[in-house]
């Protein structure tokens, strides 16, 4: 496939409706946006998605490839960061023209066996024609796993349900989650992938050993939590996947050491870490 071939155009609105789903869910201190306020760093990952029609799914319940996304041969797909640069403000309630374009389709090898890599570039414009998002996504299609009937369960039963997503502790936050906080996020994200919400799936299909937690949600978390230690609306936020995280497990967030990376100065970085290895991580520049 050639990547310039695909390519789309959409006028949206920036919709009230999932940004609340989104502000109640993570129910912190810095509020709900509502209409005519300013959409925080991610968060247009929910208030700009729409639900495409079940008839044009694929197995996993993703929207089937072949269309804008290509066909490349492996089933799996998966988030696995991407950069993301901010400019003019968007604004809950307007209008914007979105531009999204596949950047790149290369075959890979990694540790993990063959893969390929699609990076699709976002560009997202005010109802000004100002550019206020650049975003670049990179996605990875893996072979398709070899499930067990045996794979053990992250947890001896079902998972609890928490009061809360992110708690305060100290210099750090507890990051929690249960399915039913997967399913809400799933639909405030217009996310129909069954690895979040289906745990036969999950587990017969894919292999996982329980519900996966969405890696937008932990993105959007991290950036959270840098919002609450003073970041603003960031220049720039690079985020990365690194690996998995089940339902019911905890995590935590905690800031890195400033200055860990002399060749950016000012970047401040977050991880999500649990049973002792990050999961994810970001990078904002201010």
């Amino acid at each position: 496939m050639n990547p310039a071939d695909s390519a789309r155009r959409t006028r949206l609105q920036i919709d009230p409706v999932p940004v609340r789903a989104l502000g109640v869910l993570f129910d912190d201190d810095l509020g709900v946006p509502e209409e005519g306020d300013p959409l925080p760093p991610l968060w247009h990952w929910a208030a700009l998605s729409r639900w495409s029609r079940p008839r044009d799914g694929g197995p996993d319940g993703h929207l089937a490839a072949g269309g804008f996304l290509p066909d490349v041969g492996k089933p799996r797909r998966m988030f696995a960061g991407g950069v993301v640069a901010f400019g003019a403000p968007l604004i809950v309630g307007m209008s914007v023209t979105r531009d999204d374009r596949v950047l790149e389709v290369t075959p890979k090898r990694g540790r993990q066996g063959d893969f390929v890599l699609v990076r699709v570039e976002s560009l997202i414009y005010d109802h000004t024609g100002s550019l206020a998002v650049r975003e670049v996504q990179d996605l990875v299609y893996r072979d398709g796993a070899t499930p067990s009937a045996a794979l053990p369960r992250t947890s001896a039963g079902p998972a609890p349900l928490v009061a809360r997503l992110l708690v305060e502790r100290g210099d750090q936050w507890e990051f929690r989650t249960d399915p039913t906080l997967l399913f809400r996020f799933s639909s405030a994200t217009a996310n129909a992938h069954r690895i979040h919400y289906d745990l036969d799936y999950a587990r017969q299909a894919e292999g996982y050993p329980d519900l996966v937690v969405h890696g937008p949600l932990m993105s959007m978390a991290l950036a959270r939590v840098a919002g609450a230690a003073g970041i603003g609306r960031p220049r720039r936020l690079r985020h990365r996947n690194l690996r998995p995280l089940f339902c019911g497990l905890p995590g935590v967030i905690h800031e890195e050491p400033v200055g860990t990376d002399p060749a950016e100065p000012g970047t401040r970085r977050w991880s999500l870490v649990a049973d002792g290895q990050a999961c994810v991580s970001i990078a904002v520049d201010p």
